[in-house]
């Protein structure tokens, strides 16, 4: 396979979106093969996370330039394209653009492009094979959607935030801007499917997806226990709302991710501890009888392991077939021979120097993802992208 190929070679994206969850869904676009142009605003600099460091990437001499880690996390594989939509030139030139385009991406506020005329409703009508993806905090629609919408605020409206940290602390974010990242997502999935409606039929769309519709949607089985029962969720830490012992344990040297998803496991764990007659106390024989007696379980559990150092825990489990295992730092995740044998970090050549990314997840046997180009530096296509008789071309 040439290194210019995948599964949506062909595809072009224009991607006049920014921070994360569009650049993270161009992004993953761009992984299998679209010819992705991002366009940044000249008068900011360019997409807002080029200035969310350090870390950064470092010249030469030394000094950092616009490249930041946050920035790389979600930009390769695409050309950066300095264009001013304020103006009346840089909307034609984004016109041009889109007329080359299959797909546009952008995150707006609702109703912001209007003024531009690079609305939906617009291009659509000057081009109606174009698929518009509109990404914003709360939708195009309801009561809330001139808000604007980030991470965090998506997180503690879509109720993920209530359910995350120790059951006596304060609500509490992921680590990560995991809203962002699964609405990126569920927009690419979106775009896919409009892709194969536009293949069947010619005909473009919008796709109208919210960072916080996209929260509420991986609320997944806290959410439907909720509608199920009517009763709110509480926060268990790292516990399980539906499975015990699911958590984390201390060890005499640090701890241990336990997951005993049935009976059969449970009795082969407790034999380990050398806690045999645990699964034969009524209160502990079943899944719903631990869940029930949740804590008296634990305050047995929990001193048991503390005598036990972590080596120890992992190697004895894993031989009885009891998931189980490590709580790792990024060092060693990135160490780890897990991820190099499934290249999860990759190495790519830059302008200022190597960069070191987190590699796509994605393993297809016949049409793998690529890793064409690095993340761009501000503006660094724009000539060549908009002299150039087939923009899209590489």
């Amino acid at each position: 396979m040439a290194a210019s190929d995948g599964p949506l070679k062909g595809v072009k994206v224009l991607d006049l979106s920014r921070i994360l969850a569009g650049p993270t869904c161009t992004q993953l676009l761009g992984d299998l093969g679209a010819s992705v142009i991002k366009v940044e605003n000249p008068a900011t600099g360019g997409d807002d996370t080029r200035q969310w460091g350090p870390p950064y990437v470092t010249d030469a001499d030394g000094n950092p330039t616009d490249l930041s880690a946050y920035f790389m996390a979600a930009n390769r594989n695409k050309k950066s394209v300095a264009i001013d939509i304020a103006t009346p030139e840089g909307q034609a030139q984004i016109r041009r653009l889109a007329s080359r385009a299959d797909i546009l991406i952008e995150n707006f506020k609702p109703g912001g492009l209007a003024k531009y005329g690079l609305d939906h409703e617009t291009l659509s009508r000057d081009f109606p094979g174009l698929i518009y993806c509109s990404i914003s905090g709360y939708g195009q629609t309801g009561p809330n959607a001139a808000k604007p919408g980030y991470d965090l605020m998506a997180q503690g409206y879509g109720g993920i935030m209530s359910l995350t940290g120790e059951p006596d602390g304060a609500p509490m974010k992921v680590g990560v801007g995991i809203a962002d990242v699964m609405c990126g997502m569920y927009a690419t999935v979106g775009i896919l499917a409009a892709l194969r409606h536009r293949d069947q039929t010619g005909e473009g769309q919008q796709i109208d997806i919210a960072l916080v519709d996209s929260q509420i949607a991986w609320l997944i089985n806290e959410g439907v226990n909720y509608l199920t029962s009517g009763q709110v969720p509480q926060r268990r830490g790292n516990g399980h709302p539906n499975i015990v012992p699911y958590d984390v344990y201390e060890t005499a040297d640090g701890h241990v991710i336990l997951a005993v998803g049935n009976d059969s496991q449970f009795q082969r764990f407790c034999g380990f501890l050398e806690l045999s007659h645990l699964p034969d106390d009524a209160r502990f024989a079943t899944n719903p009888a631990r869940l029930e007696h949740r804590d008296a379980l634990n305050a047995v559990l929990r001193p048991a392991l503390q005598r036990l150092e972590t080596e120890a825990v992992i190697d004895g489990l894993e031989a009885l077939k009891v998931p189980v295992g490590p709580v790792q730092t990024l060092d060693q995740v990135f160490a780890s021979d897990q991820v190099a044998a499934r290249g999860m970090q990759v190495d790519m050549p830059a302008r200022p120097g190597p960069v070191r990314l987190i590699g796509n997840p994605l393993k297809l046997s016949r049409s793998p993802v690529t890793y064409r180009s690095a993340p761009p530096e501000f503006g660094a296509d724009t000539q060549a992208v908009l002299n150039a008789e087939n923009p899209f071309e590489d």
